[in-house]
């Protein structure tokens, strides 16, 4: 049954990428002044001839449609393409950052800001605009995933040294604080210097608009590798769900857990932010979702958390676009505002 849940997912998932390759500030690729079809457009622009024979069998003639083809390419390939390839791999990946936090930390509450990422990346490009001028997306890239991994060696230093080691509370407290800090040196920046927040707003509300596919494919790697790490820690997650006594008893080691949850928490919300900048809500919501969907095992959650939150990501975008096409507002706007009141309704529910 959970196969056939999870097969729908992915299904609904790829729809929601073609759909997403057909709207945007142009309108519907496809639906010009003589109404040719979303497909033989989209088609078209990745390969000409499949755009042709799909016009032939569509009845709609061989003429070039109401674009030029170096026009649809460019809309698909180099602004689409990218948007809808960002939205899916940021989407997933802090969805299972998400998952993660809340089964290592066993706080339904944990996202990747508990732990201080969001913040140790802000704070990383908001320094480095500070200090060096203009910086390309890509720039903010490479100093986002910086911040990122040196925010989470901090807490795992921290965490350590308390008497405790590194438990669920120590690190939750830990992140804590230093997410109050780094908030606090990103906060005096922006206020000291007017340029930087002018040169860095944007960025800082999260958005996939505007990438281009060498920023996504920067991110790529790290996002990758922290799946593939999240994906080999579902049973041990799931173990650990019931106390570190009782994993060790299970033969399980909680400590090893922790520290490649960690690992793969830093790689997913760093690579995600790199690509979109601090996004919000989604590490948050999702993986309650998908427990209500699979239960408690982590071998479902984690996969399904990917695509749940590729989902509702590239979604929150397509329907901005789709809405408010000449507006260009960034999806970080939009999610707080779905969120919450999502969020606020499944707590209710188990009062």
């Amino acid at each position: 049954m959970l196969g056939l849940v999870f097969g729908g997912a992915v299904l609904a998932l790829g729809l929601l990428a073609g759909i997403s390759l057909g709207v945007g500030a142009v309108g519907w690729l496809g639906f010009g002044d003589r109404g040719i079809w979303l497909w033989r457009e989209i088609l078209g622009a990745l390969d000409p001839s499949w755009g042709l024979r799909v016009g032939k069998g569509l009845g709609l003639g061989t003429s070039a449609g109401p674009m030029p083809a170096t026009l649809a390419q460019f809309i698909v390939w180099d602004v689409r393409w990218p948007r809808t390839l960002g939205a899916i791999a940021v989407g997933g990946s802090l969805a299972v950052a998400g998952a993660l936090m809340q089964g290592l930390t066993r706080n339904p509450l944990a996202d990747p800001g508990l732990l201080g990422i969001n913040g140790g990346a802000a704070l990383a490009v908001v320094a480095a605009v500070f200090w060096g001028g203009d910086l390309s997306l890509s720039q903010y890239g490479a100093w986002a995933l910086g911040g990122a991994a040196a925010a989470a060696l901090t807490i795992y230093g921290l965490g350590s040294l308390n008497p405790g080691g590194l438990s669920p509370l120590n690190m939750t407290l830990a992140g804590a604080a230093l997410t109050a800090v780094l908030s606090a040196l990103t906060t005096g920046i922006l206020i000291l210097s007017q340029r930087t927040l002018d040169d860095i707003r944007f960025w800082l509300v999260g958005s996939v608009n505007d990438r281009t596919l060498p920023l996504v494919l920067q991110g790529l790697p790290a996002m990758g590798l922290g799946l593939a790490i999240a994906l080999t820690l579902g049973r041990a997650l799931t173990v650990l769900s019931l106390g570190d006594t009782m994993a060790q008893g299970l033969g399980q080691r909680p400590g090893r857990t922790k520290v490649w949850g960690l690992v793969s928490v830093v790689l997913l919300a760093g690579g995600a932010v790199s690509v979109a900048g601090p996004l919000g809500f989604v590490g948050l919501v999702v993986p309650h979702g998908v427990r209500w969907v699979v239960g408690q095992d982590y071998r479902w959650i984690v996969p399904g958390s990917a695509v749940a939150g590729a989902i509702v990501l590239l979604g929150a975008d397509v329907a901005l676009r789709w809405l408010l096409p000449a507006q260009a507002l960034p999806v970080g706007l939009v999610l707080p505002l779905v969120g919450a009141p999502l969020f606020l309704y499944g707590v209710m529910r188990r009062l």
